[in-house]
C-alpha cells in the first residue's frame, strides 16, 4: 500500500497551475492508494458544486486533472477549518482510488470559528484497501507553544476521536518538528504511535521543510513535520521525501512523504 501526504499550500504558489499538474501527473504515476492533503483551499465566492465543494477547489480541480490523465478511479473527502489569506475556505482532504466505509470530519480546538484562522479540523475515512479497512486522518495541527490553541489540546482531541483495536494512519501536517524532544511528535509517540519513517527499511533524510515558509517565518534549520503515523506495528518498505526538487519538482512551500507498508498489522 503506497501513501501519500502533502500541505499542497493551494493557490498560494507561483507556477500553481504547473505545479498542481505535475501533482496530478504524480499521482496518475504512483497510484498511490490514499493521499492526505492540507490547506486545500477554495475562493469563498467560487460556485458551489458538491456538497461543501466549490468549483475552484483544489482538491476537486486536481482529481479533474487526475480524470484528464486517465486517473478517474480516484475520489475525494474534503472540508473547511478556517478562512485563509482572507478569500480562502482552507481545509483538508483525503482522495484515495478504494472503497470509502464510512468518513467524517470533526474539530480539535476550542474555537470552531471559521474566522478564527487558528481552528483547526480533522478529515477522516475508513477505507477497504483490497480488502483490509483502515482508519486514514488527514491532519493540520498547531503548535506546541501556542497558548491560545495548543497543540497538546489538539492531539488529545484527536485521540480521543479514534477507534480502538482498528488500524489508524495519521498523516499529515504536524507543526511539531519530529528531532525535537518533550513537544508534540514524543507525546504521540508516548501514546502508542509509530512513526512509519523510523520503521521504514529504506529512507531519506526525511526534511519536509527547509528554511523559512508560512507559519514557520524565523526558522532556518531542516525540519521534519510532515509525517505518516500508525498505532499498530508494521513493515514498511520505504519512506521517501517527494516534491523536494530532487525527487520530483517542487509543488508547495513543503514537500511530500511518500511510504510503501503493509495494509495489515504484522
Amino acid at each position: 500500500m503506497k501513501l501519500l501526504t502533502l500541505n499542497v499550500h493551494a493557490w498560494q504558489e507561483d507556477q500553481q497551475d504547473a505545479k498542481i499538474n505535475e501533482l496530478a501527473q504524480a499521482i496518475y504515476e504512483e497510484q498511490y492508494d490514499v493521499i492526505a492533503i492540507q490547506e486545500v483551499s477554495q475562493h469563498r465566492d467560487a460556485e458551489l458544486i458538491d456538497g461543501d465543494v466549490k468549483a475552484d477547489n483544489y482538491g476537486y480541480v486536481l482529481l479533474e486533472k487526475l480524470t484528464s490523465l486517465g486517473g478517474d478511479h480516484y475520489k475525494m473527502v474534503w472540508a473547511p477549518s478556517h478562512y485563509g489569506y482572507e478569500v480562502y475556505e482552507e481545509g483538508l482532504a483525503l482522495l484515495t482510488r478504494h472503497p470509502i466505509v464510512d468518513f467524517s470530519h470533526f474539530y480539535v480546538t476550542k474555537s470552531k470559528e471559521m474566522t478564527n484562522w487558528k481552528a483547526r479540523t480533522i478529515v477522516h475515512a475508513k477505507i477497504d484497501v483490497n480488502g483490509f479497512i483502515s482508519n486514514f486522518y488527514s491532519c493540520h495541527l498547531g503548535w506546541w507553544e501556542d497558548t491560545e490553541e495548543p497543540a497538546r489540546e489538539q492531539m488529545e482531541k484527536l485521540l480521543n476521536h479514534l477507534p480502538s483495536n482498528e488500524r489508524v494512519y495519521l498523516m499529515g501536517d504536524f507543526n511539531n518538528h519530529a528531532d525535537l524532544r518533550g513537544e508534540g511528535y514524543d507525546f504521540l509517540s508516548q501514546n502508542g504511535f509509530l512513526d512509519t519513517y523510523q520503521l521504514a527499511q529504506e529512507k531519506d533524510s526525511g526534511v519536509t521543510v527547509e528554511g523559512k515558509i508560512a507559519g514557520w517565518d524565523q526558522n532556518k534549520q531542516d525540519l521534519r513535520i510532515d509525517l505518516i503515523l500508525t498505532n499498530q506495528p508494521t513493515v514498511v518498505s520505504t519512506s521517501n521525501v517527494v516534491f523536494n526538487g530532487k525527487n520530483r519538482s517542487i509543488v508547495s512551500d513543503h514537500y511530500g512523504v511518500e511510504v510503501t507498508v503493509s495494509p495489515k498489522s504484522e
